[in-house]
């Protein structure tokens, strides 16, 4: 084997192994039920039609450690071409809680908010609506969730 096969060789492995470490990480900080992101709603409609629309188990796409359900193909290719564009932040957990106390809270896939283009969802059970909260403060309690969810991502 010459030094260039050897070196291709090795940076193969080397993005091998960092892809497969990284998936586990941030899978188990994503808000899944039995792999399902957004509780099976279309994250392309909330985008890109605002309004939260649950797809179809037969319009999935699987994307690091999720799958996502969609309610058209062209929303499905959408997703595959951008998926970062529609992921919704914080893993999909409560803004309001990750900006207020750092934690992951479930949410209600129909209390949402588009900000700068990003799928935001919300707590809102109970008499609780958490977005209603978050229009209150929204400066700082999203400054303080993007530091929450960063110290996330390293646990």
């Amino acid at each position: 084997m010459s030094t260039k096969e050897f070196t291709i060789t090795l940076l193969v492995m080397m993005a091998t192994t960092a892809a497969m470490a990284q998936e586990p990480i941030k899978t188990k900080h994503l808000n899944l039920k039995d792999g399902i992101a957004i509780q099976g709603y279309d994250p392309v409609a909330y985008v890109d039609n605002g309004k939260a629309i649950k797809g179809k188990p037969g319009l999935a796409v699987y994307h690091q450690g999720a799958t996502y359900y969609f309610v058209s193909v062209e929303h499905k290719d959408l997703f595959k071409k951008n998926a970062g564009q529609y992921e919704p932040a914080y893993g999909g957990w409560c803004a309001y809680a990750m900006g207020y106390s750092g934690e992951k809270v479930s949410i209600d896939p129909a209390t949402f908010k588009i900000i700068n283009g990003r799928l935001y969802l919300f707590y809102n059970k109970f008499f609780n609506n958490t977005l209603k909260d978050w229009n209150k403060d929204e400066v700082n309690l999203k400054s303080k969730a993007d530091i929450s969810w960063g110290k996330i991502l390293k646990q």
